[in-house]
């Protein structure tokens, strides 16, 4: 089952990763993309701190889908946070 879109948490910078949210009927998932992943999916590099919410929100789709996609193989354990590193970005 698909996951649904959830909150934008924000930007974490001891991680280096942009958090956000999921819905999993009622269950709330915790997701967070890498800086270097977001770049890969936006085909730039080196995109500063302050700018990830906006670079963030303009991928969301293909962010959240990516999110989902992995919750869905089956790959995670319940309760843990979805992590996006550019491993799990399509390369084209």
């Amino acid at each position: 089952m698909p996951l649904t879109r959830g909150r934008i948490g924000g930007y974490d910078s001891e991680r280096l990763a942009f958090g956000f949210t999921m819905m999993d009927g009622d269950q709330e998932v915790e997701c967070q993309i890498s800086d270097a992943a977001m770049d890969e999916l936006a085909g730039t590099r080196g995109t500063a701190s302050l700018a990830r919410q906006a670079q963030f929100i303009a991928l969301r789709d293909a962010v959240e889908q990516i999110a989902s996609d992995i919750y869905d193989s089956g790959r995670t354990v319940k309760g843990a946070t979805i992590r996006i590193f550019t491993k799990h970005i399509a390369k084209e």
